[in-house]
């Protein structure tokens, strides 16, 4: 019986002290996981987060690390491997999260194998064309489309990515056929604007961070937004609403925080208070603004209907263009 009392008095002590351990997170830096590049829209997006949202966490730093590769695979894997402490968070983006599962039966993982805290920032998604293009408005480009199926050409940046998405959805929207306008794949927005400007594609549909700076200074020309309101850097440039398509307000690129699986509900709730402050902080929303993103900060079970969502929507446009089989 003494022997008993012991290890119900250890075991009391030792759940104590996990408690003691759970409340004071984070004790130490966060490693922040970016599976992309240096100076990616991702990396840009993470930074944002990991300066300012460590003053909420007690002031311990959010150290950003750039595992790219296998787009955006590898480190998005180490994140889904790591200890569920709390420790190493994952900067998941929507063409690693969703669309890559969504495209790709050999990824390694799904959307839902890790524990969803927020949406960050979503980036809105317009359709634009050269500013000397005889097209005055998204029913010009479409009716042109409609009328010479095949002939004009639009950029992407691979088959299973949301530039080439985006025209695949308007064209099942629309009636047309999968191939009414040929994509033009490139290494990157710098190369799909060049060809756009150039002359070598008709038209892009993108994020908006990219582009703006063309737009702004009059050198392309926007015919849509896929923003549920006007965008105020383009008042005159309608929605998709207003042209009568709003299922194409799903479209539009994404940043989230994500940890390793079962990640401890102290944690979860830690991250929420944080990022609750987060959403009121001038300074953040002020970063997400010059990246060209909306802040979109949201509950753990919003964001899992969010990306759930998203990746439902991939997945069928993956069947539609081919790229996956049922």
């Amino acid at each position: 019986m003494a022997n008993l009392h012991l290890r119900v008095i250890a075991l009391v002590a030792l759940l104590a002290v996990s408690g003691a351990l759970q409340a004071q997170y984070p004790s130490k830096a966060i490693t922040l996981v970016v599976p992309f590049g240096a100076a990616s829209d991702a990396d840009l997006a993470g930074r944002n987060l990991a300066e300012h949202a460590a003053k909420f966490l007690g002031n311990h730093p959010i150290v950003v690390v750039n595992q790219p590769g296998a787009s955006g695979a590898i480190g998005t894997l180490a994140v889904r491997n790591a200890p569920a402490d709390g420790y190493t968070l994952l900067l998941a983006r929507i063409a690693s999260q969703v669309i890559l599962p969504a495209t790709d039966a050999k990824t390694p993982y799904q959307w839902s194998d890790f524990t969803l805290l927020s949406v960050l920032e979503v980036n809105p998604y317009v359709c634009v064309v050269k500013a000397d293009a005889p097209y005055k408005s998204m029913k010009d480009l479409v009716d042109d489309i409609a009328k010479h199926p095949g002939k004009l050409n639009f950029a992407t940046v691979g088959a299973g990515t949301i530039q080439s998405f985006g025209p695949q959805y308007l064209f099942s929207l629309v009636g047309l056929p999968k191939d009414a306008a040929v994509g033009i794949p490139y290494k990157g927005s710098g190369e799909l604007t060049t060809a756009l400007l150039g002359g070598q594609i008709q038209f892009v549909c993108s994020n908006l961070g990219a582009l703006l700076p063309h737009l702004k200074s009059g050198t392309l020309r926007a015919l849509m937004t896929t923003t549920r309101e006007h965008l105020k850097e383009l008042p005159d440039v309608p929605t998709v609403r207003a042209l009568g398509w709003p299922a194409m307000e799903k479209l539009h690129a994404w940043s989230a925080l994500a940890g390793p699986p079962l990640l401890p509900q102290e944690v979860v709730e830690r991250w929420t208070d944080a990022l609750a402050k987060l959403a009121r902080d001038a300074d953040w929303l002020a970063g997400n603004e010059k990246l060209g993103g909306r802040p979109a900060i949201r509950s753990p079970a919003e964001t899992e209907t969010f990306v759930r969502e998203q990746y439902q929507l991939y997945e069928q446009l993956a069947l539609r263009i081919g790229l996956r089989s049922r």
